[in-house]
């Protein structure tokens, strides 16, 4: 009977045939190993009220919170995304699906309305809530969102600017760019929860002013148009903008109407002068999304909604286009080019 032979024994070509078996079932083992699925990443639900085009420097402040917070899309996270393409009656079932695929954390930013489909959706599940950060320019606790900005509570918190809380500065300080106008149009968005606020306190500056107000409802795009030529007819005027991710996300599109009619006209979103419009008064929306991607960072590291406070983003920002005003014929006071934050030339 023989006894089995050991590994080394044999001569000096059995000993390399062993080496070499050796060394090829190590390979195999390792790639086996690196060729194993990792755990899944962790998944951010991100409900988006636009589409990724107009949404895209947010979402860059978003993302770079979220790099703050350690964590890259696709290294270390995924991101699911959901697009209402501006239609905000789309919110609440989209807002549904990213619940039913049970993400890790539902982003929703972009106004009160993502937040509100997202908060709803979520309670539809209260046996395991998805932890929500919203970015908003409201009073999440006017809303109903929160309960306490110091203590949300529940499974919900996030960011907010002041953008609707300041509407009624927009039209104080188109009115002292235009202080021959006595009739002002403002637009708004009748969808938006914050509406009636926003208008109300805009009302209330007009009254001060001594100044005529014209409130005008958009349903969409198709109404631009005519609410610049009519608001355009009535010279010496000027356009207020509410506070509105529609409005603000669509700055390039009103910057060429307001030159096109030759209308001064004033919106929340930086991005209506740096297209050509005459300015702009509202929060710091860099700030909010990338605050908001901080705190969704923060959620992914195992800590509670409840336990951390929402955010209030106080930078607001004046934008004056110059050369937009010598295009309208405005001449911009001193006073106003001294407080603003930003001066086109």
């Amino acid at each position: 009977m023989t006894a089995p032979r050991q590994f080394g024994g044999g001569g000096p070509r059995a000993r390399r045939r062993d080496v070499l078996a050796w060394l090829g079932g190590a390979v195999a083992c390792a790639r086996a190993a690196r060729a194993q699925p990792g755990p899944p990443l962790p998944v951010i639900g991100y409900l988006g009220l636009e589409s990724p085009e107009p949404f895209a420097s947010r979402l860059a402040a978003f993302r770079e919170g979220l790099a703050e917070a350690g964590f890259t899309e696709g290294h270390d996270v995924a991101i699911d995304f959901r697009w209402a393409d501006g239609r905000y009656e789309r919110l609440p079932d989209l807002a549904r699906e990213l619940v039913e695929r049970r993400v890790t954390v539902l982003a929703a930013p972009g106004g009160a309305p993502v937040a509100l489909a997202a908060k709803a959706a979520t309670a539809a599940v209260p046996e395991a809530p998805i932890p929500i950060i919203f970015e908003m320019g409201g009073d999440p606790v006017a809303l109903g969102i929160v309960e306490d900005l110091a203590r949300p509570r529940g499974n919900i918190t996030g960011v907010s600017s002041l953008s609707v809380e300041v509407s009624r500065k927009r039209l104080e300080f188109l009115h002292e760019a235009v202080p021959a106008a006595s009739t002002f149009t403002v637009a708004f968005n009748p969808t938006s929860p914050t509406a009636p606020s926003q208008l109300q306190s805009i009302h209330a500056a007009a009254e001060t002013l001594g100044v005529q107000l014209r409130t005008v409802p958009v349903g969409g795009e198709a109404d631009f148009e005519p609410i610049f030529a009519t608001a355009a007819a009535r010279r010496p005027s000027g356009l207020v903008f509410t506070s509105d991710p529609y409005f603000a996300l669509r700055s390039r599109l009103l910057a060429a109407l307001a030159l096109r009619h030759g209308l001064p006209a004033v919106t929340q979103s930086r991005d209506f002068p740096v297209a050509g419009g005459l300015m702009s008064y509202g929060g710091d929306f860099t700030q909010s999304h990338r605050q908001a991607g901080l705190y969704v960072g923060r959620i992914l590291k195992g800590e509670r909604p409840s336990a951390l406070p929402v955010q209030l983003v106080t930078k607001l920002e004046l934008f004056v286009n110059l050369k937009a005003a010598a295009a309208l014929g405005v001449t911009v006071p001193a006073s106003l080019l001294s407080g603003a934050d930003t001066v086109i030339e």
